[in-house]
């Protein structure tokens, strides 16, 4: 197995905090008795700079727990995705208003209530399409590569076939289906696959080396052992159909850098498309919580939280900072643990807000 870890690291920064201490504490709560096999790392970031906090295990003999480590982000991939929209419709190259038939082959038909679905609509989760298409499996996410047979023919049929029950913009709901479409229309714009787009407008501005869908050589050998619920080791998941919904690989380290463009601590050409993920805000199932563009922002009166959380059969995953505070946090797991992603997602919050009292977050995803 890999190396067994519990220690705080500084990265940029000119000396670790007292309070930084409780983290360990708080991984080594979250891990348990898993950390033979599985373990946390957690970041947390400010303008002093970024200090990391490991516990537990990889999974992997040669590999180190630690802020190389490469992990699935699954749903963190929206945000990536919604930055790619935010970009386009900076160059002229698309506008949020535009219909997504507009940038989908012409033999896709999609049936209207009252308007056509915005590029806006989908990335914020209020395009009024399902989840996931009808045409899976109703327990794909509890089987191994759920969507790895699924093709964009298939999607495309569905899409054909569904009468839609709300009008574009005014219903919330998760949205794997919706930001899948948006990534296809985002890619044919731009007449490139989407993971070579991502590369070149958003992972390689902002130097994000190790963020990729298709694993790198270097990327195979550091990614960790992901874990179910039962502590089986679990399979990565492809979705060859929707990538812009969740299919980048990541490291805690190239998560920071992220986080710290999102924040303005780190200087990027990106800055004014970042900042437009959460200028147009739309309410949620969760009072508090309202969707971004990718992004959820959560009140707690005083201040803004800005998170996302990624899970797959074996990773769950957290990004998130405060703006009023500047204080920023990745987290990532290579297990699963109750209560599923709304577990980690409080954890992930707690680092950011350690007084905040965390809601029921899972009343945001699917039944």
């Amino acid at each position: 197995m890999g190396s067994l870890s519990a220690g705080l690291a500084l990265l940029g920064a000119s000396n670790a905090r007292a309070d930084d201490e409780w983290v360990i504490e708080a991984l080594k709560q979250a891990v348990g008795a898993r950390n033979s096999s599985a373990g946390m790392v957690a970041i947390l970031i400010d303008d002093s700079g970024a200090r990391m906090s490991s516990f537990g295990n990889s999974g992997k003999a040669d590999v180190a727990m630690d802020g190389n480590a490469v992990f699935e982000i699954m749903s963190n991939t929206k945000v990536l995705t919604s930055l790619l929209l935010a970009d386009m419709e900076a160059r002229g190259e698309v506008a949020f208003g535009d219909p997504v038939t507009k940038y989908l082959p012409s033999t896709v038909k999609m049936r209207e209530r009252g308007g056509p679905i915005t590029l806006l609509d989908l990335a914020t989760y209020t395009s009024g399409l399902p989840n996931m298409p009808d045409n899976v499996s109703p327990q794909w996410w509890a089987t191994a590569a759920p969507m790895r047979d699924y093709t964009q023919e298939k999607l495309f049929e569905f899409l054909a076939a569904y009468e839609p029950i709300y009008r574009p913009g005014t219903h919330y709901e998760y949205a794997n289906l919706g930001f899948g479409l948006l990534g296809i229309a985002l890619a044919n714009r731009a007449g490139v696959p989407y993971e070579e787009l991502l590369i070149k407008r958003v992972c390689a501005p902002l130097g994000m080396n190790h963020t990729r869908i298709t694993l790198t050589d270097e990327m195979s050998r550091r990614l960790v052992q992901g874990h179910d619920l039962d502590m089986k080791p679990a399979e990565l998941w492809t979705w060859p159909a929707i990538p812009g919904a969740g299919c980048a690989r990541s490291t805690a380290n190239d998560l920071t850098k992220f986080v710290k463009a999102c924040m303005g601590i780190a200087r990027t050409t990106l800055a004014p498309s970042l900042a437009k993920l959460i200028q147009t805000q739309r309410p949620t199932s969760l009072p508090g919580t309202n969707a971004g563009m990718g992004w959820y922002i959560t009140s707690t009166g005083d201040d803004q939280l800005v998170w996302k959380s990624g899970l797959s059969m074996g990773c769950n995953t957290f990004i998130g900072y405060s703006q009023r505070m500047r204080r920023g946090a990745v987290l990532l797991a290579n297990f699963l643990w109750q209560p599923i992603d709304a577990g980690t997602i409080s954890l992930g919050i707690k680092l950011i807000k350690p007084d905040f009292h965390s809601p029921d977050f899972n009343a945001l995803y699917p039944h």
